[in-house]
């Protein structure tokens, strides 16, 4: 179950709740029954760790170490054939 980080309008309080996805969003706060919160975008924990394709290929390393990996074995074949 994710957790929703909220905003009361009323106190000005910031807090989070645990809940399904398919509940509804929280109406109130409890500091009044008249209160009003709205639901804060935030941000994920999500982390990508350790090797892979993004430091593999992506990243200046590994470019830069297939490029020329690359280069000298084309060199070797074209110098080896002529």
């Amino acid at each position: 179950m994710p957790i929703y980080e909220y905003a009361c309008e009323t106190c000005g309080e910031d807090f989070e709740v645990l809940q399904k996805m398919s509940e509804p969003p929280l109406k109130r706060h409890e500091c009044s029954p008249k209160s009003s919160v709205k639901r804060k975008m935030s941000r994920t924990a999500f982390q990508l760790k350790g090797g892979g394709w993004y430091s593999e290929g992506y990243s200046s390393g590994g470019s830069s170490k297939s490029s020329s990996a690359g280069s000298s074995s084309s060199g070797a074949a074209c110098g080896g054939g002529g």
